[in-house]
């Protein structure tokens, strides 16, 4: 998610004529990066905007018909500074932290234990708790210096962005041994953010209404205790940016208030720790089990 103010439109010197609104041009370095920064977060240096979504998990496995496993609530509290860089310009960086919260997905209630339907085993769920997830830069050129082109779609007076990220990386919980039998965390995340063209082109308005989509595929959850087995994990939510952070569902405030009070306001703009993950989080939270066979009928 500037301490320079946005420039006022040029205005008729006669008290008669109205004032013409400035209009982010997305044709030009300075228009892009204001885009994408009220894309992400506010056109202010440091104002927080919070981001709420749910939807619903399913679990896949051949030959079976999809499970859904759990409803999901997320929420990302962030802000934005501007940062600069020699060859780059200006742009900015954006610090946030992040939960996604897994609900029963009948009664809607916050799961402490799951009873899973794969294995019919009974296990304690850990939600996604991840402080911080930043971004260190985003900029309105390349590292030549030439401006980039603005990644989404204008169409009749409606705005959209599509990012599909396939993610392959060593999982944190596997052994030394991960090039010769696994171990591999294996995703896609998709996210889709949608706003009034009006609205995120007006260069007076530090904000826009954002409303965001997520998707993601990937192994199943090592809370789930699954062992390896065969299969994956997807969800599939919406939400929006909140005017403010009051504006969070009832239940999910007061689980913040008992187990996550940090999560009202963002990290500080200079924080520069390392990014948190689901699989890096579970590994502070959860201890191994000792090593031991297990069956599945």
């Amino acid at each position: 998610m500037f301490k320079s103010m946005l420039m006022a439109a040029a205005i008729a010197l006669t008290v008669t004529a109205p004032a013409r609104a400035e209009k982010i041009n997305l044709d030009t370095a300075e228009g892009y990066i204001k885009a994408m920064r009220k894309v992400q977060c506010s056109l202010k240096d440091d104002k927080p905007v919070t981001f709420w979504w749910h939807g619903q998990a399913f679990g896949r496995v051949a030959g079976m018909a999809d499970k859904n496993l759990f409803a999901v609530d997320g929420m990302n509290t962030r802000r934005c500074v501007t940062v600069k860089d020699d060859k780059r310009g200006v742009g900015f960086k954006l610090v946030s932290r992040e939960l996604l919260i897994y609900k029963d997905a009948k009664t809607g209630e916050i799961l402490r234990t799951w009873q899973n339907p794969y294995t019919g085993e009974k296990v304690e769920v850990l939600h996604v708790a991840n402080d911080p997830v930043n971004q260190p830069g985003f900029f309105g050129t390349d590292r030549e210096g030439k401006p980039l082109k603005f990644p989404g779609t204008v169409n009749n007076g409606q705005v959209w962005l599509n990012s599909t990220i396939p993610l392959f990386y060593q999982n944190p919980l596997a052994g030394e041994y991960q090039p010769q039998i696994g171990g591999f965390y294996h995703a896609t995340e998709m996210f889709n953010f949608f706003a009034d063209e009006k609205d995120l082109l007006d260069g007076k308005k530090d904000t826009a209404a954002i409303r965001v989509a997520w998707q993601r595929l990937s192994d199943w959850l090592p809370w789930m205790r699954m062992a390896g087995r065969e299969g994956l994990i997807y969800f599939n939510t919406s939400g929006r940016a909140l005017e403010k952070w009051d504006d969070l569902p009832e239940q999910v405030k007061k689980e913040i208030a008992a187990n996550y009070p940090e999560y009202k306001e963002p990290p500080p703009s200079t924080d520069t720790r390392p990014n948190e993950t689901s699989w890096t989080y579970f590994k502070k939270k959860v201890k191994p089990d000792a090593p031991a066979p297990r069956r599945f009928d």
